[in-house]
C-alpha cells in the first residue's frame, strides 16, 4: 500500500516521498547507528527523531504542527506518514517503525490497543464530520445524499473498513439511503482527488478535506452527518525509540497549540 512520507526539517524544508509498506519495513529493518539524545539538563525533551504515523486527513495540520513543535524543540526531527488510518494500523503491527500514531477514529485505535502496541492512552484531541464534495460546476446537480443515490450518478466513498467509511455507512443510515458506489477507496484523499479530477460526480469526504480543497471541489452540507462524528485519538506506541519526544509531541498536539492549528484547519474540538 503506498502512503506518504513527509520529512520535517528544522529548516522547514519538505521532501515529500512516496513509499510502499515494504519500503516501510525495509527501513525499519536498517535500522540507525545514531541515537541522538531526547531531554536537555532540565528533563524537558530537546531532540531526537521520531516518526509520527497520521490518518491522510490530517496532513496539513500535521505538517505545520511538526514545524511548530521542531521550532519549539531544537534538534527534534519529525517523520511524517499520512496514509487511511486502516492502512497504517496494518503496517504498524507488520513493524513498520513508528513512535506516534494519530486515527481518524477510536476503532481502528483500539485494533493497535489490541495488538498490545500502545506505549501510552491515547487522546482525543479532534473531531470531524461528513460532508459531500462536488467538482465545482456540480454537473450532475447533487444537492442532498438522495442524489448521490440516484442511477448514473458517479458516486465515491472510502471502504468500509476505513474510517471515512465506516461513517459513510452511519450517515447512509441515518439517510435512509443505499448508495451504489463506483469505487471505494482506501483515504479520504484518494475518494476527493477523484471528485476534484472530474473522475467522480460526488464524494464522501470530511469537511476539512473540502475546506483544504479550496476552489478544486464544492462542499454541501449533509444534515445527518451531524450525528455522526469522528473523534481523533492520538498516541505514542509502545517501542518508540525517542519516548519523551513522542510524548511530547502527543502533548502538543492536543494541547492549546494543537488545537488552535486544528481549529483553523476545520476540526472540532474533542
Amino acid at each position: 500500500m503506498v502512503s506518504r512520507n513527509v520529512r520535517v526539517t528544522p529548516r522547514r524544508r519538505h521532501a515529500v516521498l512516496l513509499v510502499s509498506a515494504a519500503l516501510v519495513l525495509a527501513t525499519s529493518a536498517c535500522g540507525s547507528d545514531e541515537t541522538p539524545d531526547s531531554l536537555d539538563t532540565t528533563g524537558e525533551p530537546s531532540g531526537g527523531n521520531i516518526t509520527v504515523f497520521a490518518a491522510a486527513s490530517l496532513e496539513e495540520p500535521f505538517t505545520e504542527l511538526a514545524d511548530q513543535f521542531e521550532d519549539a524543540n531544537p534538534g527534534a526531527q519529525l517523520t511524517l506518514s499520512f496514509a487511511g488510518s486502516s492502512d497504517l494500523v496494518t503496517q504498524i503491527v507488520e513493524g513498520a517503525p513508528a513512535d506516534v500514531f494519530a486515527s481518524a477514529d477510536e476503532t481502528t485505535m483500539e485494533r493497535i490497543s489490541e495488538a498490545d502496541l500502545l506505549g501510552e492512552d491515547p487522546i482525543v484531541f479532534a473531531t470531524n464530520t461528513l460532508q459531500l464534495a462536488v467538482p465545482p460546476d456540480n454537473p450532475a446537480g447533487i444537492i442532498s445524499l438522495a442524489d448521490a443515490a440516484r442511477p448514473g450518478v458517479k458516486t465515491v466513498v472510502c471502504a468500509a473498513q476505513v474510517p471515512c467509511g465506516a461513517a459513510a455507512v452511519r450517515v447512509e443510515e441515518a439517510a435512509d439511503v443505499d448508495l451504489t458506489p463506483v469505487s471505494e477507496e482506501s483515504s479520504v484523499t484518494d475518494v476527493l482527488g477523484k471528485v476534484s479530477s472530474g473522475e467522480a460526480d460526488v464524494g464522501l469526504v470530511y469537511v476539512t478535506d473540502v475546506r483544504a480543497a479550496g476552489d478544486s471541489v464544492l462542499g454541501l452540507a449533509l444534515p445527518e452527518a451531524a450525528d455522526v462524528v469522528n473523534s481523533y485519538p492520538i498516541a505514542a506506541l509502545a517501542g518508540a525509540q525517542e519516548p519523551d519526544t513522542a510524548q511530547a509531541f502527543v502533548d502538543f498536539v492536543a494541547g492549546d497549540d494543537g488545537r488552535a492549528v486544528l481549529q483553523a484547519a476545520g476540526f472540532g474540538a474533542p
